[in-house]
């Protein structure tokens, strides 16, 4: 008998339908499973055959051949178990095929028959969702998950018998109800009030928040680095939906979404400087999203910038001049996204006292340049505000004057962002460091003395198109914190004092 049932996996970030098609015909005892299963589908096998049997029913002794359609689509998903041993009892005469119409079954199975968890769920139920699928059943872990999609009965299961009973009527199940999401704004344990002195790294951070721009911190071990950076993330506007639907559904294809709720904070990746090129880009033979996916419309923080690997760093490049991450596989090319800001710090040399007026530093000069270059000139262009972090003095430290907290700051940031929405909405980007080389032509005013200053610069600085153009991005936003409706001389000027400030080094 001739039977399908629907099932799915992921591939990338996308959800993808399976139809499982399963036909039992007289012969020997035989179990075959085709259309391109990874090894860890073709092992449901003895997964499906333990679970039915100690779930009670009966496992069919003929010649079982089961396709899961599309065959040119590699399937890898654990996932696909309970859809295999529902296809095996609809096939078999054990549950009715007109119970499974329009139902779609997602977890693995035990031996014993109980169902657990799988990754992915968000993007199946959203693919579902949009091929007319009107019921799931899923492992009772994955219901909060899969409750993030509306329009979409889901039943929530610990077990195969369960979902044979219900199918069945023997017993029924209760859908899975959807938790009511908290209206509470999400507070960060840490503050910008508890930074002191530093009012010029604040202040790049601020501009850089305020337009998405990539920051360098330089500065000796101790300053303050690592502390301003793990702050950023408090002045951020908040996330709106279409931005948390996205993060969610990343983290959810990762295995790193463990919430009832979708995710409503912004992203802050931290990784180790061991870290390997599949590891921040992505990787595997089904590529899963790497660091600068997971930070994506977040922050991706590289501290100790140089300690990297060379190939490693390189590997950036892409990603931040183009918001996306292109991975060619032999059974896929998958895109995924990673417009993330960059926050990289670094010491100014191997012993970090280069310029301090305090300490000595112990580095010869052919060891400081040799640190230097680790990081290449190309990626370095691509930061946008490049920032000196000296150690505060004991004075900033005791001051008793209270320092401006992050709810203040973040006001700033998000009436600047509103004004880059209001005119960039046209262009199908939200900030000033998204814009194309048309747009910025068309949308960036610039007064008559400001071209004057700029060209001066231009020519004295031998500044590449790129650089320009980021120059040009930075002063923009340097005038929408100000309310200002044109790019003015000063704003070109605290701009290009954020250049790269490796090459005085």
């Amino acid at each position: 008998m001739f039977a399908s049932v629907y099932g799915a996996t992921t591939l990338g970030l996308q959800g993808n339908i399976i139809t499982v098609e399963t036909d039992i015909s007289n012969g020997l005892p035989a179990f075959e499973i085709v259309g391109m299963a990874a090894t860890s589908v073709k092992e449901s096998k003895e997964r499906v055959r333990s679970a039915m049997k100690n779930s009670g029913f009966e496992f069919p002794m003929r010649r079982i051949t089961l396709n899961l359609a599309p065959a040119e689509l590699k399937k890898d998903s654990t996932g696909l178990d309970v859809s295999i041993a529902i296809g095996i009892m609809v096939s078999s005469g054990q549950i009715p095929p007109e119970q499974t119409a329009g139902a779609l079954f997602i977890g693995e199975l035990s031996l014993d028959g109980h169902i657990r968890p799988v990754t992915g769920i968000l993007s199946m139920v959203l693919q579902a969702k949009s091929a007319g699928f009107t019921t799931v059943y899923v492992s009772h872990e994955n219901a909060c998950e899969a409750l993030l999609c509306d329009s979409l009965d889901v039943y929530a299961v610990q077990s195969l018998r369960q979902i044979v009973h219900h199918l069945t009527k023997v017993e029924t199940l209760s859908k899975a109800m959807t938790v009511k999401e908290s209206s509470k704004e999400y507070r960060y344990g840490v503050d910008f009030s508890e930074v002191q002195g530093q009012a010029l790294a604040k202040r790049a951070l601020e501009i850089a928040a305020a337009g998405v721009h990539n920051v360098l911190m330089i500065g000796p071990p101790g300053s303050g680095k690592t502390m301003l950076a793990k702050r950023l993330p408090t002045i951020l506007p908040p996330l709106d939906l279409q931005e948390a639907l996205e993060i969610t559904k990343i983290y959810s294809v990762a295995g790193l979404f463990q919430e009832s709720q979708m995710i409503r904070e912004r992203p802050f990746r931290s990784p180790h400087h061991t870290i390997s090129v599949n590891g921040l880009i992505g990787g595997g033979s089904i590529p899963k999203p790497g660091e600068v996916t997971l930070a994506h419309n977040g922050v991706l923080f590289l501290d100790e910038l140089p300690e990297f690997p060379r190939s490693v760093l390189e590997v950036l490049r892409q990603p931040l001049e183009d918001g996306i991450v292109h991975i060619a596989r032999v059974h896929a090319t998958l895109t995924y996204p990673a417009r993330c800001m960059l926050i990289a710090a670094m010491n100014p040399c191997p012993c970090g006292n280069y310029g301090s007026a305090d300490q000595i530093c112990t580095c010869t000069p052919g060891e400081i340049r040799r640190y230097v270059r680790k990081v290449s000139g190309p990626l370095l262009d691509r930061i946008d505000l490049h920032v000196q972090v000296d150690r505060p003095l004991y004075g900033e430290l005791v001051c008793a004057t209270p320092q401006e907290d992050s709810a203040t700051i973040g006001n700033r940031v998000l009436a600047a962002r509103e004004r880059q929405i209001f005119r960039l909405k046209k262009y199908g980007c939200h900030c000033n460091a998204h814009m194309g080389h048309r747009t910025l032509r068309e949308t960036v005013n610039v007064t008559k003395d400001a071209h004057a200053f700029l060209h001066r610069v231009f020519d004295k600085m031998k500044l590449s198109a790129r650089s320009y153009d980021r120059i040009l991005k930075v002063s923009q936003t340097i005038a929408d914190l100000a309310g200002k409706e044109a790019v003015e001389e000063d704003h070109i000027a605290e701009a290009v004092s954020y250049r790269n400030k490796m090459q005085r080094m």
